[in-house]
């Protein structure tokens, strides 16, 4: 399964939701990704450019692909983006099949 880490903002309208209402988002975002056979490590909130961040484990990258649609289109959010996270054996494997990949600079 690979690994991927979630960057979100909450909208206004949201923030004055939970405010009325305080919820712990955990449980959803566990339901999310278990119900495509995923695993949800980590949910943090932040101070900065992002209100929260996620670290889910999941079987592919359409699996989260359906979790990130389903959550982007729910309007809660005013931001929601992926970042696939490689382990590092699979970059020191992309290193190695990096070799045979024959790139030529623009113009050379």
């Amino acid at each position: 399964m690979a690994f991927y880490l979630t960057h979100f903002s909450y909208t206004p309208e949201t923030w004055a939701r939970l405010i009325e209402n305080p919820e712990d988002r955990r449980e959803a975002a566990r339901q999310y990704i278990e119900s495509v056979g995923g695993k949800l490590h980590g949910f943090w909130y932040a101070f900065g450019t992002y209100d929260g961040y996620n670290l889910w484990e999941a079987p592919d990258n359409v699996s989260m692909a359906a979790v990130a649609i389903a959550i982007s289109g729910g309007g809660a959010l005013s931001k929601f983006e992926t970042t696939v996270l490689l382990t590092v054996e699979e970059t020191l494997d992309a290193l190695r099949r990096a070799r045979a990949v024959a790139y030529r600079k623009p113009g050379a």
